[in-house]
């Protein structure tokens, strides 16, 4: 990315705290979510945001943070490979 002729860094941060409240900037879209899986799309990569009785507490994309609460299991991104995953979506969720 560049801007006015400066090379601008990518930049993510992930805070989890007590796997309960997860807290991420750098986020350019949420792609889908229910009480069990988030797909987001970051300045990084896809990343899903897996756990139980998940819900968004916060969620500001002109400044790229949302802020999960729920019991987290996992965080994985998501790359190249797995373009079948991050564009089923709703529909790819419901026809299983």
């Amino acid at each position: 990315m560049v801007d006015q002729g400066k090379v601008v860094q990518k930049r993510q941060e992930v805070k989890l705290m007590n796997r309960k409240l997860l807290e991420l900037t750098g986020v350019v879209k949420v792609e889908s979510f229910d009480s069990e899986e988030f797909l987001l799309e970051t300045e990084l990569g896809f990343l899903a945001v897996k756990g139980q009785n998940l819900h968004m507490k916060h969620l500001s994309l002109e400044q790229g943070m949302v802020a999960i609460e729920g019991l987290v299991h996992s965080l994985a991104y998501m790359d190249g490979s797995n373009t079948a995953s991050k564009s089923k979506g709703l529909f790819g969720k419901l026809f299983k």
